[in-house]
């Protein structure tokens, strides 16, 4: 039987708003700020050989990188799975990206045959480590940033498996809000099977499966006629992680070549003794997104999509790091950069698309005490692009999340918000000019440990196409009677009641000459 385009579009939507109600599950449910406020958390689901089928639109980071989790549960399991198991991995070198981004997948079974796996991400605010966080600015291993768990039967007959909760919670600093966050990501899965059980029943197996077959053959032929619109050729460009006082450099090659596009990373900088490693899944994450946002946005984000794209990343690199290297920062930072070059090389194929390049960070601001662990990352400028001005005051490139809303912020935790506002002039001039970056000024109000990790505070966001680059960011400690001290964009420091802490983001650099 043939899938007509209208069953097709009926079932690409069916699926996705499935993954859109597991992460309303998961935010309503969530225990912690960081998921319920801020929606650090990503749904998807999957083929029964791990290929993503359908996506909510959550975080690209995430997204991308998830089909790795479920690759690696199946590398470890198999296809044969009892009933009312659910699996959890947070391991970077086995599925996973940094330790607080845990995975929960389910398989999903009709009538004893496997049909479709689940899976929810969301980022856990403490998972142990050497600092509250578990973000620790001075790490040069991974097993100091917290805890791991390689792929892992979590759940079994619908009740957690001691064997993974005990060692979580144990290694938490906050294991109450931990335990609350794990049972919203339960009760996603178990939402999101309900509602495949239910497609399949109005279908049939073989239907389905011949429904998403169908859909991922047509994220394909839409990605390759897409790549097949722009130039062929080889493209370059690079960038650079700051680490101390030393540029890391980041280089690609994005060769078009009829419907195909290759990225290869080589002249990339080797690992270092830091937290700025990206593993390979990462870079996989930045690949697609890069591409959809310079091809076609519209084009459907499901494994389909990915097959006309293909990765180099030299092992032993900043860009495919091995064990045991650091990689906290890897997924929140260098993942922004792998997206900046990337974006940079498709500006000359695409230049109608692509915009100048925006904050180009995350901002990281993770502050833990006596009981408590907040994580925040902090928005900033969108670049301008060839059509309009940038965003202010925005999530940009490998992230999507929201921020704490003040009133939720200081109810949670031992601190109050002195002053939150856009950062005027930080935004790079040009006919299209980039986005502001914020400020916010923490006060605490106990002694607690922080730790930030930024980028863009030496190096400025392009501009693109004549356009001005964007203002640096900055990061200021604030101690009563004493002298501001400008801090390092990564680092991690106690401090007491009374101090301040004052974020300053970048601004996106500037599309088109100024007028």
């Amino acid at each position: 039987m043939s899938v007509d385009p209208i069953t097709l579009e009926v079932a690409r939507n069916r699926l996705a708003g499935i993954a859109e109600e597991m992460g309303i599950v998961l935010r309503r449910t969530a225990y912690s700020p960081n998921i319920k406020e801020r929606a650090d958390c990503s749904a998807a689901l999957f083929m029964p050989n791990g290929e993503m089928l359908a996506q909510a639109e959550h975080i690209p980071v995430h997204l991308g990188s998830m089909p790795a989790s479920v690759r690696a549960v199946l590398e470890v399991f198999g296809n044969d799975h009892e009933p009312g198991l659910q699996y959890a991995v947070n391991d970077p070198f086995h599925g996973g990206t940094h330790l607080n981004d845990l995975t929960l997948v389910r398989p999903v079974h009709v009538d004893g045959a496997l049909v479709a796996w689940v899976a929810n991400r969301a980022h856990h605010a403490d998972v142990g480590g050497e600092a509250p966080g578990s973000m620790p600015a001075h790490a040069v291993t991974v097993d100091q940033e917290g805890h791991r768990v390689p792929p892992t039967v979590a759940i079994r007959g619908g009740a957690w498996v001691e064997e993974f909760l005990g060692p979580m919670l144990a290694a938490t600093r906050t294991p109450d809000e931990r335990s609350g966050d794990l049972s919203a990501q339960l009760g996603a899965n178990e939402a999101a099977a309900q509602r495949v059980e239910e497609a399949v029943a109005a279908t049939g197996c073989d239907r389905f499966g011949e429904v998403a077959t169908a859909l991922l053959d047509y994220g394909q032929r839409r990605m390759e006629a897409a790549l097949m619109a722009m130039p062929d050729g080889t493209y370059r460009f690079s960038d650079v992680m700051e680490w101390g006082d030393d540029d890391v450099p980041i280089s690609v090659a994005v060769d078009i070549d009829r419907g195909e596009l290759s990225a290869d990373f080589t002249g990339s900088a080797p690992q270092i003794a830091g937290n700025i490693n990206a593993v390979e899944a990462v870079t996989a994450s930045c690949l697609l997104y890069a591409v959809r946002v310079a091809a076609d946005p519209t084009i459907p984000a499901n494994g389909g999509c990915s097959r006309p794209l293909h990765l180099q990343a030299p092992l032993g690199s900043i860009v495919n790091a091995e064990a045991p290297a650091a990689v906290a920062a890897g997924n929140v930072e260098t993942s922004q950069r792998i997206a900046d070059v990337l974006l940079g090389a498709l500006a000359e194929a695409a230049p109608e698309r692509v915009p100048a390049a925006g904050q180009g960070t995350m901002n990281n601001v993770l502050i833990g005490g006596d009981g408590f662990a907040y994580y925040e990352t902090l928005a900033g400028g969108q670049g301008g692009r060839p059509d309009k001005p940038g965003q202010s005051g925005i999530h940009t490139g490998m992230t999507n999340t929201k921020n704490t809303p003040i009133e939720s912020l200081e109810s949670h935790y031992p601190f109050r918000v002195l002053r939150y506002g856009l950062r005027r002039g930080s935004g790079g001039a040009g006919l299209h000019p980039g986005g502001e970056g914020i400020e916010r000024e923490l006060e605490f109000l106990a002694p607690a440990t922080v730790s930030i990790i930024g980028e863009r505070r030496r190096n400025r966001p392009w501009g693109l196409a004549g356009g001005e680059p964007g203002a640096v960011g900055e990061d200021w400690l604030i101690n009563p009677g004493a002298e501001p001290e400008r801090l390092p964009g990564k680092a991690t420091f106690d401090v007491e009641p009374g101090d301040r802490l004052l974020v300053r983001t970048p601004g996106g650099g500037g599309w088109g000459p100024a007028g």
